[in-house]
């Protein structure tokens, strides 16, 4: 067995929970901070949803991975294969073990193709495609503006999807395309919301289904995507009223997810956490382990995961992992998240609630929850810069 080499925190993971919390921690004086993540490059990916939407590129939302790192942390291009949370150590696909004082598990989440037969073949052809994965996003678009009639189908699952409403925006964002081409009254467009509603905002709800309304979309929600027969492009709809099989020519998902299975294998999901790493949802602390902290797409917080969640999950962390070490009360994460969801090519909305689906407005001042023209603008071009030279280097407040 190889000597472990010890880390005062190490973090698994590269993305924006990883490396934002890094960067906080090395900005709170933590002089050694390690993070494992195999990728070479790094994607913002709220951007993916514009992609499938034709306003932006894969290139827009990808930087080297090496160039995003916070300054002072040291990185592993490796892969996570296992966690000895009693032992306090890490396996390493490559062989090496490292040692933590205290880890932050927040890998984020996998599509879980299997969740829904026939969807990973559907995907293989021209007639399928989704966002929540990089390579698939411009197909989406390419999918979807080639449409000129037919029937379109979207369906949002509700199970560990990151940010599930912003699978709203590629909606939005075609039907717009298609009144400006003069062929959306040529298309049918069907919505299968496995949630109840649109979006966990009561005062953005509304708006959403205006646009509906307003492009033609049939909403259906508490339905979920229960198979799809790629070779009869027919998509399986389980409604509160049953099933209804709808022939598509162009379907667009917003598939379930679910953790690594590494999570489970090294015993930091329980029974109730769905494979997810089991924290207590204010603290972010593992339920059995007090070292061991998860966040993001990955961890079990009983919030919706969103990269808007992180902003108020990242100070949490942080700030507790100094308070375990100390004595000290640890600050509480309220289940804050926030998605925002075009309404058009034109105009966006800030969708913001807390774990209990309480509106819970990051500028109460403004009501974000209207679509105004200047947050699609701050979304879709500012908030990017933000991400790249604040949020990633843990300027997280």
């Amino acid at each position: 067995m190889t000597t472990p080499v010890l880390h005062d925190v190490l973090v698994l993971g590269g993305g924006n929970a990883g490396l934002s919390l890094a960067g906080r921690l090395r900005r709170d004086g933590c002089r050694d901070v390690a993070v494992v993540e195999p990728s070479p490059v790094h994607r913002y990916r709220p951007l993916l949803s514009y992609v499938a939407g034709g306003t932006a590129t894969l290139d827009d939302l990808t930087r080297p991975q090496d160039d995003v790192v916070p300054d002072g942390v040291r990185r592993y291009a490796d892969r996570v294969v296992a966690v000895d949370p009693e032992r306090s150590l890490v396996h390493l696909a490559g062989g090496e073990t490292l040692g933590y004082a205290d880890l932050a598990v927040c890998p984020g989440s996998e599509v879980d193709w299997d969740a829904v037969p026939g969807a990973a073949e559907a995907v293989r052809t021209p007639h399928a495609a989704t966002s929540y994965v990089p390579d698939l996003a411009p197909r989406t678009w390419d999918m979807l503006s080639a449409l000129t009639s037919g029937t379109a189908v979207f369906a949002i699952s509700d199970r560990h999807v990151p940010c599930a409403p912003v699978g709203l925006k590629p909606l939005f964002l075609a039907a717009d395309h298609w009144r400006r081409t003069g062929v959306l009254d040529a298309i049918r467009v069907e919505l299968a919301v496995a949630s109840p509603r649109l979006v966990d905002d009561p005062r953005a709800e509304p708006a959403l289904r205006a646009a509906a309304r307003r492009y033609g979309v049939r909403v259906r929600t508490s339905t979920t995507l229960e198979s799809v027969d790629a070779a009869g492009r027919t998509a399986r709809l389980r409604g509160p009223h049953g099933t209804d099989d709808v022939a598509y020519d162009a379907l667009y998902l917003a598939p379930p997810h679910r953790a690594p299975a590494w999570i489970a294998e090294s015993g930091l999901a329980t029974p109730g956490s769905d494979g997810f790493v089991a924290v207590d949802p204010g603290t972010l602390q593992h339920v059995a382990y007090p070292r061991v902290w998860g966040l993001g797409d990955a961890a079990a917080a009983e919030a919706m995961p969103s990269g808007g969640a992180l902003r108020r999950q990242v100070p949490v962390v942080a700030r507790n992992v100094q308070a375990r070490r100390t004595g000290r009360s640890m600050q509480r994460y309220d289940g804050y998240s926030v998605a925002p969801v075009t309404t058009g090519r034109d105009a966006l909305l800030l969708a913001e609630f807390d774990r209990e689906r309480r509106p819970d407005p990051g500028f109460p001042v403004v009501d974000l929850a209207r679509p105004r023209r200047s947050l699609l603008l701050f979304d879709r071009y500012l908030q990017p810069e933000i991400y790249w030279r604040r949020l990633l280097q843990g300027k997280v407040s």
